[in-house]
């Protein structure tokens, strides 16, 4: 019987955003503020992503001294390049950067640049799609990417775009095999903080550890609500979580199903309501609305 675990036996979950800006490109709080402010809301790890730009200096954050016995910080940057469909810059999330890592040079395409991140050691993710109109197109240039970011806070706050679902399912039909993520992208000239974030399973609390589990996809995203198993087990999915009005599961194309309930805290699947999907992911819902995402699930692992 195949069994399918995306969170094997080990480690422990911590709370994370991957995505925030500071004064070192166009936020209003400067990077140990911004370390503290999520040290202190309970949150374990943080990358502070600037804006990777000439017009700043090309920062990649050091927060390294920001870092205790029960708070650390991946070193990253929100990296630009050359153009999309639209003719928009890219927007491009890497956590995991080196300090050094080279400017960007007026020739570089974004596949490029997403691509020596990659090989630099980063997770990779295609920043709010949905905020500046990404296609299909232009996210499969993207060949090493490693997620889409499927919520991004601020661009709920600020102009209702938030969701990336819709693009990383069309990424998905298409055999692409990315994760997806949440995230604030908190610029602190709203409240535009605490939003969205990652749940990554990992062996310690140490920037090398948590960056192996995202690129190795042993995380869940959530606003609020909590993922606490999941497992494929022949053709059944069974998830466990915290109280929840719905939990449901999504494949390909229609293929869906759903349970709802006051509190729920287990759902089990027929995988047959996917229609033959190759892969499967789960939603969490709790009575306000909240959701927690896990990563796809393919089925042939």
């Amino acid at each position: 019987m195949t069994v399918i675990n995306p969170f094997p036996g080990g480690g422990r979950f911590f709370k994370g955003n991957l995505h925030t800006h500071s004064t070192l490109s166009d936020a209003v709080r400067g990077p140990e503020e911004v370390c503290a402010l999520y040290r202190e809301a309970g949150y374990d790890f943080l990358a502070l992503t600037d804006h990777f730009l000439a017009r700043y200096g090309f920062p990649v954050a050091d927060t390294r001294a920001f870092r205790t016995n029960s708070f650390t910080t991946l070193l990253g940057a929100e990296v630009h390049a050359p153009k999309t469909e639209l003719g928009e810059i890219w927007h491009i999330l890497a956590a995991g950067l080196p300090l050094d890592f080279a400017p960007t040079p007026p020739e570089e395409s974004g596949a490029q640049l997403a691509a020596r991140c990659s090989a630099a050691g980063a997770y990779v993710a295609i920043a709010h799609p949905a905020w500046y109109g990404l296609t299909v197109a232009d996210a499969e240039s993207i060949a090493t990417a490693d997620a889409v970011e499927v919520y991004n806070h601020t661009s709920q706050m600020r102009t209702d775009r938030s969701d990336g679902w819709g693009l990383l399912d069309a990424l998905l039909a298409r055999g692409l095999r990315l994760n997806a993520c949440a995230t604030d992208d908190a610029h602190f000239k709203c409240n535009d903080y605490f939003g969205g974030w990652v749940m990554v399973q990992a062996e310690a609390l140490a920037p090398e550890a948590i960056l192996a589990a995202l690129k190795a996809g042993r995380y869940y995203s959530s606003q609020g609500p909590e993922i606490h198993a999941l497992e494929v087990r022949g053709g059944e999915i069974s998830i466990a979580c915290s109280p929840a009005a719905s939990v449901m599961i999504l494949g390909r194309a229609s293929g869906s199903d759903v349970v709802f309930g006051d509190g729920l805290a287990s759902a089990r699947f027929d995988l047959a309501a996917l229609r033959g999907s190759p892969y499967v992911r789960a939603v969490v819902t709790d009575a306000a609305g909240k959701r927690a995402w896990s990563n796809p699930i393919w089925l042939d692992a």
